[in-house]
């Protein structure tokens, strides 16, 4: 599975999910900080990505456009890397 990890996610993650998902990613390695999330939507969906993201803006995005991309969508607050 290819993640692609939202810029409300540390960076950090992937070093330590690469032994598990080595395609995962951090929107700042495609040059997408900032970015809308509708442009970040459509990088997913062109490079078969899955979002991760604590944002239900995704997740509204997905009832309008369908899949894929595929959202995790994590609702358990801000907590650490680990």
């Amino acid at each position: 599975m290819k993640l692609l990890f939202d810029q409300n996610i540390s960076f950090r993650i992937i070093k330590i999910l690469s032994d598990l998902f080595p395609d995962c990613k951090h929107v700042s390695d495609c040059e997408l900080m900032n970015s809308e999330d509708t442009d970040i939507w459509e990088y997913a969906r062109k490079n078969e990505y899955s979002i991760v993201t604590f944002d239900s803006d995704f997740y509204d995005i997905s009832l309008i456009n369908g899949h894929p991309p595929k959202i995790i969508w994590i609702r358990t607050g801000n907590s650490t890397t680990k």
